[in-house]
């Protein structure tokens, strides 16, 4: 979030926070109205999705499973993008959504990865790159699907970004932003069975093996465990009784 949040247009920042400060899918996202935001209590309820069909977006009472029905507590810095929106948008009617285009319409994910997504993660540095040459000189490189390098010259950072973006193979997935999250709890000791009602899941099993990653300092974090001398760590907790039972039951387990 450090390198991405600047990148990303001010008007976009707060789509990208609730994402990475609250876990929400995209279709979450793009379904929250005012309704079920409380600022002052630094809470959210999911109660609705929005769907893209050929139709249009449709919004749906209810996420795709009862445990995605919850309430998600608010870090400070997606409060603060959040009243700033509310207050950008003049005290908005209860059921407007949160994020929307720019005449009040659902935001389209197609538009908003081409338009908005990838372009921030060229910006931030994450997805191929854009330096300067000399006086209105841009330079653009990017990867294709064989792992290739290609690079062109332009004479805006607009539009050499617009190529990376557009033609640029892998980068960050919006969705990885939920990733994030669930791997910054459970990493920060929070109970893995809170992690999972806030993520919205039905079994803890999934945000075990699908959301969390393990972190690049895992063997310093279980090292730590053992920081008491041997002789403390090997000692058990009480003595063998006299007629050999603790011994017996010590196997066991």
């Amino acid at each position: 979030m450090g390198k991405l949040h600047p990148a990303v247009p001010a008007r976009h920042r707060g789509i990208v926070c609730a994402a990475a400060g609250a876990g929400l899918r995209w279709g979450e996202c793009a379904g929250l109205a005012w309704s079920s935001v409380d600022l002052d209590r630094a809470l959210l309820r999911v109660v609705q999705v929005a769907e893209e069909t050929h139709a249009g977006i449709l919004l749906r009472p209810y996420p795709k499973s009862r445990a995605g029905v919850r309430t998600v507590p608010l870090p400070g810095f997606l409060v603060s993008a959040l009243r700033q929106l509310r207050t950008e948008a003049g005290d908005p009617d209860p059921q407007t959504l949160v994020f929307r285009d720019r005449i009040g319409r659902p935001l389209r994910r197609s538009n908003f990865r081409r338009r908005v997504w990838l372009p921030s993660l060229v910006r931030a540095g994450l997805l191929g790159q854009v330096v300067t040459t000399g006086p209105h000189r841009y330079r653009a490189t990017w990867p294709d699907r064989e792992g290739v390098e290609w690079s062109t010259e332009f004479t805006t950072e607009r539009e050499a970004v617009a190529c990376v973006a557009a033609k640029a193979v892998g980068g960050m997935r919006f969705h990885d932003l939920r990733h994030a999250y669930a791997t910054w709890l459970v990493t920060d000791d929070v109970p893995v069975n809170l992690v999972q009602r806030v993520m919205g899941h039905e079994q803890a099993s999934t945000t075990l093996n699908r959301y969390t990653h393990t972190p690049a300092d895992y063997a310093a974090r279980i090292l730590d465990a053992f920081t008491l001398p041997a002789d403390d760590l090997l000692t058990p907790a009480a003595e063998p009784s006299s007629d050999g039972l603790a011994d017996s039951v010590g196997d066991d387990l």
